[in-house]
């Protein structure tokens, strides 16, 4: 018979993904006790209790900062995210942001619901004041984009259908990024490089210690002279006062992001929509469906795809008994681990074994069933955070 999980869920995660969790095989609810795993979309979970049942988180969308990476690294946890789930409602909204800066639509939009319908002269005083919002078309201007994930590749493709010309900068850019990448985006080597060569500029980094205040007062200073920023990315990879202090002073052109907030709302130059980035139905089925998926291989099979503190591990079964182990990555684990499989008879058909910084993951598929006292010798070997047998 197959194993049976519990799934506790903390936001309203879409039914698109939720389905994909079979109701014979998975318990899935707001008030589940004990749970395997936790879906969660914005809820903060760093105050949280989090059972010691937990064997993996997964975020329907992509930033992770509601979540204590760190502590459930420390269990042996993978914390599963969706990125690239949003890409296309990001893009399309990077897009939306443009427009509104270069054609002024914000302030015409509010000088228009400003006018008396019933005054006779609305008309004239629409085509007197339509001159103080005109604009610019985006073909031939160049956009900067910081960022050459799957939601940056996205918008520099849009940008240069649009017609316009396109240059990007990601010092740690990866292999898929580079292939999906359009061949006419010409490559920047700074922050600063970009800064000073864009029209636009949009931001699509997550927020860790080395993005955070990205764009500074510093870094400004090098902007070209009525540039428009976008931010989508994290209210934090921008230095807020930095960037009121390039408004005031015409440095900026415009400041359009996801982020309202004390400092920058209201302003005149300042365009901030209410975190709309993903906020979609195909965005949040396609999030929901996307981690219920890996929650799930990971629970019945422990392969890894997209967790933000594990490595990407992925084996075929070949055998009906597998062990899904997780240890601090320090030398001679594999050995030990091999030697008491070894120990008690246990024939390894095939083995996987991955680290991403402190840790290592390891998969082991044996040709015969794997008895409890092997599960405990493995979970004593000093640094070993958790064991788990997957019997098919």
């Amino acid at each position: 018979m197959a194993n049976s999980y519990k799934i506790l869920v903390l936001n309203q995660i879409s039914q698109a993904g939720l389905k994909r969790l079979p109701a014979e095989q998975y318990a899935v609810g707001k008030d589940i006790t004990s749970p395997d795993a936790i879906l969660v979309r914005s809820a903060d979970m760093h105050k949280l209790d989090i059972p010691a049942s937990v064997r993996a988180i997964g975020r329907a969308g992509a930033g992770t900062n509601n979540i204590p990476v760190k502590a459930m690294s420390g269990r042996g946890v993978p914390v599963f995210n969706a990125p690239g789930a949003n890409a296309n409602a990001v893009k399309e909204l990077v897009i939306a942001g443009m427009l509104l800066a270069a054609r002024n639509l914000t302030g015409a939009m509010r000088f228009v619901s400003a006018l008396d319908p019933n005054d006779p002269e609305m008309e004239k005083k629409v085509e007197d004041g339509k001159k103080n919002f005109a604009g610019y078309e985006l073909a031939g201007h160049t956009l900067g984009v910081i960022g050459l994930g799957k939601i940056g590749c996205l918008v520099a493709d849009a940008a240069i259908k649009l017609g316009m010309n396109v240059m990007g900068y990601d010092p740690e850019i990866t292999v898929d990024a580079a292939w999906s990448l359009p061949s006419q985006v010409k490559k920047a080597h700074s922050v600063s490089e970009v800064l000073k060569n864009a029209n636009f500029v949009s931001l699509h980094v997550p927020l860790v210690d080395a993005t955070k205040k990205m764009v500074n007062a510093q870094t400004l200073e090098h902007v070209r002279h009525g540039a428009v920023l976008l931010n989508f990315s994290r209210e934090g990879v921008v230095d807020e006062s930095a960037v009121l202090a390039a408004l005031e002073s015409k440095r900026l052109g415009s400041y359009v992001c996801d982020f309202p907030s004390p400092h920058v709302n209201n302003h005149p130059l300042v365009v901030a929509l209410p975190h709309l980035g993903a906020s979609t139905r195909e965005a949040e089925d396609n999030c929901a469906a996307m981690v219920a998926d890996q929650v799930r291989d990971f629970l019945e099979h422990g392969n890894v795809q997209n967790a933000v503190n594990f490595p990407n591990t992925v084996m075929p079964r070949e055998s009906g008994f597998r062990i899904a182990i997780v240890n601090a990555n320090v030398p001679n684990m594999v050995g030990q681990i091999s030697t008491a499989m070894a120990k008690a008879n246990l024939n390894i058909h095939n083995m996987v074994n991955k680290s991403r910084g402190d840790i290592a993951y390891t998969l082991v598929d044996v040709d015969s069933a794997v008895s409890q006292p092997v599960i405990d010798s493995i979970s004593g070997i000093e640094g070993v955070l958790a064991v788990r047998y997957l019997p098919a």
